[in-house]
């Protein structure tokens, strides 16, 4: 018995439609990788290791910890619109559109740290052509004031929870400086959560998210890394003092003066100052990088 639609059409044909489109655009669909290098201008980012001339006050500082989380991975085709790359769910750096990169291995002083590395984002986008990459630093709103311990990774590190409003860091940035042997802390959340009666309470908006949009134009996943500086995050900071009555170095607090440049330089607002343009990431040719997997 052959059965028909409500039109009329043999559901048979329907079906085989269906099927054949769900087959074309999985045949379309390509990998992608974008990989991550953390550096200190030119030199990779290595915990325990020294590196001089960070600053205004050209100090030397030596890594301890670097983290940060990125969503809403984007490509942008040759037309300018963004295509959303699909990520692989791989039960430990990637949730959904979350993903956990990952630059310290628990070596020379990154005491906080674990073993494994994760320096890049693995996922599909379909075939084509692209010539930019867009990308949100931090954990969207709805899973970050989330219950860490009901969360699967990369959202239960206890390393990047925020001590309030049961959020996340959205980056984590550890290091001793010449002038700070004990230490300066970025630490970059949410901040301004109501409501905020307990540090457990859920908030339901933040007047700072302090999610910084990054745009990389002429970037492309087959030839290109793109390079997270520390050098250029740091350039306009005096990573040897630290504001009196304050945490030590900057955890996001709009009072805090330390966190002026560094914020400046991650393209966001800060002390009533309109954001501008974004200086800590780039795009580089991975000719002469060194971009090994390191999982």
């Amino acid at each position: 018995m052959r059965l028909f639609s409500k039109g009329g059409i043999p559901l048979q044909m329907i079906r085989g439609a269906v099927l054949m489109a769900f087959c074309a655009a999985s045949l379309t669909a390509a990998p992608v990788t974008i990989r991550f290098q953390a550096t200190v201008g030119d030199k990779k980012l290595a915990c325990g290791q020294d590196y001089e001339n960070i600053g205004v006050t050209r100090s030397r500082i030596t890594p301890h910890d670097f983290r940060f989380y990125v969503h809403s991975i984007r490509l942008i085709d040759d037309k300018g619109s963004e295509v959303p790359v699909e990520l692989a769910q791989d039960g430990k750096w990637q949730l959904d559109d979350v993903v956990l990169l990952d630059f310290e291995n628990a070596t020379g002083g990154c005491h906080n740290g674990t073993p494994e590395m994760n320096d890049r984002v693995s996922g599909t986008a379909p075939d084509g052509k692209y010539t930019g990459l867009r990308f949100t630093v931090g954990v969207p709103f709805n899973k970050n004031h989330t219950d860490l311990t009901a969360q699967p990774p990369p959202l239960n590190l206890t390393a990047m929870a925020w001590a309030w409003n049961i959020g996340r860091k959205f980056m984590r940035l550890d290091f001793a400086s010449t002038g700070l042997p004990r230490g300066f802390a970025i630490h970059l959340g949410s901040t301004g959560c109501t409501p905020n009666q307990t540090r457990a309470t859920v908030p339901t908006s933040c007047s700072a998210p302090n999610r910084p949009e990054i745009e990389l134009a002429g970037f492309d996943s087959s030839r290109d890394v793109v390079i997270a500086d520390l050098a250029a995050l740091l350039k306009d900071s005096n990573v040897d003092v630290n504001q009196a009555d304050t945490a030590e170095g900057c955890m996001s607090s709009p009072e805090d003066q330390d966190c002026a440049p560094l914020f400046a330089n991650l393209g966001l607002p800060f002390g009533g100052k309109p954001a501008g343009k974004q200086t800590f990431f780039r795009s580089q040719s991975r000719v002469g990088v060194s971009a090994e997997n390191t999982r």
